[in-house]
């Protein structure tokens, strides 16, 4: 494949979005494919005038083996072109998943992860305990006192 100066030049960054990388798979196998179409008519072309072109002096063994020798490897190269074409899917897929799913994943857990770390967390520390429940006052006796410390008062005597 030649290069011309018209066109550009090749660079690993023209394949940076899926997009992209979806338009060289389908172009891609679209050339095999026609690849593929061609080395099919070649060969069935080959076995047309073989078989009509019978050379002489050929058993019919002989005949049937170089037949196959002609036509084997037609046969082979349009199956690896059939193949390299199957093969531009998984291209596209891995690079859509490699470069822009699991990345994308990747910086959207981080990113999550980050945020956890930033929210304030609520503990309960070692010296912390959830308040007693406090029972009802008791109606105080109609001779004792009734303020404040004299409760706190009782309350240690009892």
């Amino acid at each position: 494949m030649s290069r011309t100066s018209s066109g550009p030049e090749w660079s690993g960054d023209m394949l940076t979005k899926p997009e992209m990388v979806e338009a060289f798979a389908t172009q891609l196998r679209g050339v095999l494919k026609t690849q593929a179409a061609f080395v099919e008519d070649v060969r069935t072309e080959a076995e047309a005038m073989w078989k009509a072109n019978r050379p002489d002096g050929y058993s019919s063994f002989e005949a049937w083996w170089r037949h196959r020798w002609v036509v084997g490897p037609f046969r082979e190269i349009q199956e690896h072109l059939e193949e390299a074409a199957k093969l531009t899917f998984d291209l596209e897929a891995r690079y859509r998943k490699g470069r822009h799913e699991i990345p994308a994943a990747k910086q959207a857990a981080a990113l999550e992860k980050k945020r956890a770390k930033q929210a304030p967390a609520v503990q309960a520390g070692p010296g912390t305990a959830p308040p007693k429940p406090v029972d009802p006052p008791t109606a105080a006796p109609a001779d004792g006192p009734r303020d404040f410390l004299g409760l706190v008062h009782r309350e240690h005597s009892a």
